[in-house]
């Protein structure tokens, strides 16, 4: 076996399952809140990028610093999306909240459909070039030919990011309230909890983590175009039921599972199937493990 071409795959999924930890995590923490598949969110990621690329693009002709730009337009992109993911919950989501669940659901595919529409007419169809803002690291020059700079940034993100989120949840007043109204809406209301603050800074923090994710991610690559919320969305969407939708460890293992699955399965067999493989994947998954790897299992009341 050639131990750097493994590890070249083993490197090459950690990157996958991180890009769609960022977007899982806005699946899961809105599941668990509001029992709602937000298919919107997908697109929240990709506006991100956006604006990301905006942002560069006007500091580069002002002779900004590269590294300078990657924090500024990270900041821009995550509190534009943010926004976007609060005024969303605002107008498609909060009105439906005593209707059935379909009605949200169709609501977060009209959401989903409107926002791609959109910045297709505000910006173009074209696959846009996006610049590598991440430096080269010396110390990375060994093994360069296997990690690459962005992956380990796009690596430390994700980590940083679920460690904040793990503090937020267990130890804050939002945290405690955030697991309240998961546990039982209407109990927490009783005890004093505003439950609708909840819920948007719930899409406000999932709205920004996906905005992160995408610019990392668009500078990984190297190119955006306003579909390409639409198949990561899918497939973080996947990861985070893989995992046990509504958990959040559940949502990062679920994604590194998936990442992992893909990569030995494209580099080892053929990338003519990267998407049937990780779909078959689930599917065998949810064979036998219905709520997921650290889903909890439905109990039936009496």
């Amino acid at each position: 076996m050639n131990v750097d071409y493994f590890f070249e795959m083993f490197l090459g999924g950690l990157t996958r399952g991180s890009i769609y930890a960022m977007i899982a995590l806005g699946y899961t923490m809105v599941y668990g809140i509001i029992e709602l598949i937000n298919f919107a969110h997908g697109e929240i990621y990709m506006i991100g990028a956006f604006t990301g690329l905006i942002v560069v693009g006007i500091l580069t002709l002002a002779g900004w610093n590269t590294v300078a730009i990657l924090v500024i337009a990270s900041f821009a992109a995550v509190i534009w999306a943010a926004s976007y993911g609060w005024t969303m919950e605002k107008i498609a989501y909060k009105p439906l909240r005593k209707a059935p669940r379909l009605s949200a659901l169709i609501s977060a595919i009209g959401m989903s459909l409107f926002l791609q529409n959109y910045v297709l007419l505000a910006q173009t169809s074209d696959f846009l070039p996006f610049p590598n803002l991440i430096p080269d690291f010396k110390f990375l020059k060994p093994i360069e030919h296997i990690l690459r700079p962005s992956e380990l940034v796009i690596y430390l993100t994700t980590a940083i990011v679920m460690a904040l989120l793990t503090f937020l949840i267990k130890f804050t007043r939002m945290g405690k309230a955030m697991r309240a109204t998961s546990q039982d809406r209407e109990m927490a209301m009783l005890v004093g909890v505003n439950v609708d603050r909840v819920i948007s800074m719930t899409f406000v923090l999932g709205s920004a983590t996906a905005a992160l994710g995408g610019i990392l991610i668009a500078s990984h690559i190297g190119q955006i175009n306003f579909y390409i919320g639409f198949l990561a969305g899918i497939k973080a969407f996947v990861a985070a039921v893989l995992g046990g939708i509504g958990s959040m460890p559940g949502a990062v293992l679920g994604s590194l599972v998936l990442g992992w699955t893909e990569s030995f399965f494209t580099g080892y067999i053929s990338s003519d199937y990267e998407d049937v493989f990780a779909f078959l994947f689930l599917v065998l998954i949810l064979i036998f493990r219905p709520s997921g790897l650290l889903g909890r299992k439905e109990m039936d009341k009496v």
